[in-house]
This record gives C-alpha cells, structure tokens and sequence, in this order.
C-alpha cells in the first residue's frame, strides 16, 4: 500500500523562534490523531534543520531538507552535502524544486545529479515536476512532464524508487492562489503512474507516492486527495500556520 504524504515546505520563512514554535503547534495537534500509513513531513530553511530534528523527536513529524549540493565536498562556498544532512538526521531531501529550477537555473541534468548523490547516500528524495501556465495553454502540460521524467529519472532502477517521492507541482499554481482541478491532478498523477508503468513495471508504478503541490488548503486539501492517483500534498505557505497545516493532514 502506497503511504499518504503531507509534507510542508517552508522555503525561506521562519526565524529559530518561529521554527521551534511552529513545530510545537503541529506536534502537539497531531499527538492523538490516528495517522495509519500516513507520514507528516516538514522542510524548515537550513539554519534551522538541527533545532528541528531534535524537536520532532519523539513525535508523528519527519524532517526534510530543502535542496542539497550534487557533489560530496569541496570549495562549493553557501553549499550543502548529502553527507552533511545525513551528520544531522535528516533522511529527507526535496529536488527539483520550480523555485531552483527558475531562479537558480537548475536543469534537468543538474537535479539527475543531484537524485543520484542523494540515492548514493541513501537519502530519500522528494522529487519535484510540473509545467508552466504556457505549456499548459498549448496542451503541452502532459508532453513536458513526461521530459522531465525521462531526463531526471530513467537512468535510475526500479529498485532506487523505494526511496523516491514524486511532487506534481503546476508551476502555474504554486504562490498564486491558483490551483488545479482535483480532476486536473488526477489526469496528471495517472499519466506520471502510466509513465512509471511503462518504463519501470507496473509494480513500481503502484507503489510510488505522488503528491500534487500547487496552493493546497485546508478548504480545498479533502478534494484533491480524494483521487485515486494523488497521494497527498506538498504544502507551501499553508504549512506556516499550525492550525491550517493540521487540518489539511487530517484531510488526507
């Protein structure tokens, strides 16, 4: 059974006080909530990943990190290695984030470099993908997220995806307030699982979690994750306030 998956990703938000905070809210919220197969994810900034690691602890929350460097050391001066995140208990990882991708020129190459380092260092990677509103307007959407997959994931083994999740994120959705139809992310989810199917079995397809990442609320969190292909969310600026983060994993 594929696990539901509601992970937060708090981007460059969140002093030490505003992290530790936060953390408390949602730990003890989600003290008492049966969450069978379901995994509660959050991504705090770097400064803060070690105060987070030890407040979870003990709790239903994991940590993750938010970006990492392809290469083990060296002079890579403001960088991060997966070696470093592993020092400090992170097991979690996001790749391919649009925000790298589009403001830090991050290509499909670079984030297959990266997948590998992570998988080498037996990191689990949250791989991000998604379109631009153009490609989308085209009816391009479903022809460029099937690049990306190819370009980032088809050197890999079926048995690396055990430690990969896949993040659909339109990149016309996320900050916008814009966000896909449940039937949108599930036209999406279905063809990335098709995709999955075809070029590493139907086994491994099945067993891949998918989140849909694009302005996910608590109001509208429960349709989305009603669909058969989506398997939770990863959650942007509603995963900054406790009482909207919680309500949008209990809606899972």
């Amino acid at each position: 059974m594929r696990k539901k998956i509601v992970a937060g990703n708090w981007k460059m938000n969140n002093g030490v006080k505003e992290t530790t905070q936060l953390i408390r809210k949602v730990k003890k919220s989600i003290a008492d909530l049966e969450l069978n197969n379901v995994r509660v994810i959050v991504a705090p900034s770097f400064v803060n990943l070690v105060g987070a690691v030890k407040g979870v602890k003990d709790s239903k929350i994991e940590v993750a990190a938010q970006n990492m460097h392809q290469e083990k050391k060296g002079a890579f001066t403001g960088e991060i290695s997966a070696e470093m995140l592993q020092s400090i208990g992170v097991k979690t990882v996001i790749l391919g984030h649009s925000e790298r991708r589009e403001y830090f020129g991050e290509d499909d190459e670079l984030i297959a470099r990266k997948i590998d380092a992570a998988l080498a260092n037996n990191l689990e990677v949250i791989f991000c993908f998604g379109e631009l509103l153009e490609q989308r307007k085209l009816d391009n959407h479903l022809l460029e997220v099937g690049s990306q997959l190819k370009n980032t994931l088809f050197h890999l083994k079926a048995a690396d995806f055990k430690n990969i999740i896949l993040a659909y994120e339109p990149v016309w959705a996320i900050g916008t307030g814009e966000t896909a139809t449940p039937d949108q992310a599930q036209e999406m989810h279905e063809f990335v699982r098709n995709v999955l199917a075809k070029k590493f079995g139907q086994e491994t397809a099945d067993s891949v979690s998918i989140l849909y990442g694009g302005s996910v609320k608590a109001s509208n969190a429960e349709e989305i994750f009603s669909k058969p292909d989506v398997d939770g969310g990863l959650i942007g600026g509603a995963s900054l306030v406790a009482e909207d983060f919680v309500a949008i994993i209990k809606a899972i």
